[in-house]
Order: structure tokens, then sequence, then C-alpha cells
């Protein structure tokens, strides 16, 4: 098994079964019309067709043809959808609240954090900063290691994996964030690789630990034009139609494999998920095979068929879609299935080589 110290960019592509896999970051996970248009057409001229959604908001492309791949960083450049230089790109792993508004302390605040950027010091590549200061927090299960929320008297950085954080101002957070960095480098966190790891072991100073987050919001859901996308998977005709027939101005990514549109008319969903009862919009399932080189099952046709909450089918024991615990997780083996009950899809299972027809066929 292969496990990559890594995430795909736009820069910094990754080779899987169906191709080069090109991470897109939108900037507070927000694209215009042409934007999402754009993505689109460059989806299905260099690729499968098939556009991701991350559990970072991002966009991935999948299915790139590497012999394309000159050809779509420059229309990507033309887009405004690449970073200057590879290293610029892998610094701005943000995560945004979806809910924020025109020159809100969100938005003032990304920019303050995308201006410090350049005087971060190098993190380990999976690390990211959660700038979740809407009303409430919504991001609290969404991995991110430095995370900026709301408090009952202003905002904190967090550290992942403490209950409490420091208070920061709008414009003491950039210097805040860099120092806590320097903290987690300078007590050997590299090691570890991430803050909430970095933090079983090492004490992290009281002045970072002196007041709690405000109470999280509920998470986003189905309704009032935001759609679910089952496993996070986006036919890019689909999304193009959506967005011609809404006229909607611009799309907003979630974590969750939601996405929001903004100021969109009355429109038929194309497709996706309008209902937050929708078992898929419960259901974890990878890529599988053959569009991951790592998978010797097809995940998503069993998925589709056995749909319901707390259900997590992966391609193999990595778990890419969903590395947690899931009340049933059958993990691809040598072409067959492992069970696993309340557990992670690397744990031991009950059952081994369970096939396909095995798991559709009920009990007697």
């Amino acid at each position: 098994m292969s496990i990559k110290g890594w995430c795909p960019g736009a820069w910094r592509p990754m080779m899987s079964g169906d191709g080069l896999i090109v991470r897109i970051r939108p900037r507070l996970a927000r694209l215009t019309q042409v934007q999402t248009l754009g993505l689109c057409a460059l989806s299905q001229t260099h690729g499968n067709g098939i556009i991701d959604l991350t559990s970072r908001a991002n966009l991935q492309m999948r299915g790139i043809n590497g012999n394309q791949y000159d050809s779509l960083l420059q229309a990507l450049q033309d887009l405004d959808l690449l970073d200057a230089t590879p290293e610029a790109e892998a610094k701005r792993n943000i995560v945004t609240t979806p809910k924020w508004q025109d020159g809100d302390l969100t938005m003032r605040l990304h920019a303050k954090i995308i201006s410090a950027l350049p005087d971060m010091p190098t993190l380990p590549a999976k690390m990211g900063i959660a700038i979740d200061t809407g009303p409430a927090p919504l991001l609290s299960d969404t991995s991110a290691d430095f995370r900026f929320e709301r408090s009952p008297d202003g905002i904190i950085l967090r550290a992942d994996g403490a209950e409490h954080g420091q208070p920061v101002t709008e414009h003491t957070a950039a210097a805040a964030l860099i120092d806590l960095a320097n903290w987690f480098l300078g007590t050997n966190g590299a090691a570890a690789g991430r803050m909430a790891k970095h933090l079983k072991t090492t004490a992290l100073p009281a002045v970072w630990q002196t007041t709690g987050p405000a109470p999280a919001a509920p998470r986003l859901q189905p309704g009032n034009h935001t759609y679910g996308a089952p496993f996070g998977s986006i036919d890019a005709s689909d999304l193009a139609a959506l967005i011609q027939d809404s006229q909607a101005m611009a799309l907003r990514v979630t974590p969750w494999r939601l996405f929001t549109l903004e100021n969109a008319k009355a429109h038929a969903p194309h497709g996706f998920i309008t209902d937050a009862n929708d078992p898929l919009l419960h259901t974890h399932a990878c890529p599988g095979a053959p569009a991951c080189a790592s998978a010797t099952v097809d995940t998503r046709s069993l998925a589709r068929q056995l749909a319901k909450p707390g259900l997590h089918i992966s391609g193999c024991a990595k778990g890419c879609a969903h590395p947690r615990r899931a009340t049933t997780t059958l993990v691809g083996n040598n072409g067959t299935f492992d069970l696993v009950e309340n557990g992670h899809p690397w744990d031991a299972p009950r059952q081994r080589g369970l096939t396909a027809q095995d798991l559709l066929t009920p009990a007697s």
C-alpha cells in the first residue's frame, strides 16, 4: 500500500489509475460563473469530465491527460485559478467558512493571512489553516491545524487538538499564526506531521489555551440553492448545465460534498442532491477501481445500491474517502471486500473475502 505524504495541486498533480489528478484551490472557496464554466470545459477537454469536491473545500479534475498538462496550466492561469508558483500554492492551504459576506471579518482576515503566507515557515504538506470566523464556527470537523474561530468575545487562534485558543485581533492574527507555526516546528512537530498528533506528546504553552470557541452552528444542508454531490463527484456537463440554467453569479465549495450557488434563479437540480435525508449524501465511497491504482474493487456502484448513513466503501485500506471510524466499512482486498464494524478501514475485519453479490443478497 502506497500512502502519499502530500496532496495534489495544480502545480503538483498526482497520478492515479484514470490519469492525473489536478487540484484547484479557489480563493475563499468561490468561483465566478466564468471560472466555473471554464473549469467544466477544461475537465471535459483535458480530463474525463469528473470534478471532485474535496474535504477541504477544493475542487479536483480527474483523468487529466499528461500530454495536455502544460496547456491546462495556461488555461487555469487565464481563469485566475493558478498560484504564481508551486511554493505559493503549497502554503495557501486554507479553508474558509462558506457563509462569508463581502467585506466581512472572514474576507478581511483571509486577505491578511494571504499577505502573510510568504513569511510562514515551510510546514508538512498536509497542514492547513481554517478561517472559521462567521457568526458561529462551522468547520470544527474539517481538517485543519491552525483554527481561527469566533469566541464569545471576539476571535481566537486555536491549535487543532487543543480545546482552547489564544485571543487575537484582526491585526495580530497573522503574526500569531506565524508564531504558532514556529513553535510547532521548534518543538519537532514536523516529525508528527499534524498539529493534533503533535499535541498528544508535546505540551502546548498555556498562553495558547486561554479562551474557548463559541458553540458550533449546525452544518449546512441541501436546499435554498445548496446542492449535494454523491460521493463528492460531479459530472462537469451536469454542473455546466446547472450554472447556465440557474444563471448563478458564482459557486461556493464546502468541505461537506455540498456547493452553493450565488444569486441563482429558479432551476432544475440536474441530478444533484436536494434532500438532506438522501442516503447518498451520507454514504462514503472513493473512486475505486479502475480509477484508482490502489483499488481492486468497484466501489461506487455497490455504494449506490447499499447507500445508508454510516456506510463507507473503500477501495483499499487507506480509506481516502473517509479516514475515520464508520458504522460499517467495506474494504477492497484483492478483488473482494473485508467487513469492518465500528472501525477504520485499516482495522482488523470481522469477515474477509465477501463479494459484491454476497453483500447484495439479503440474509435468509
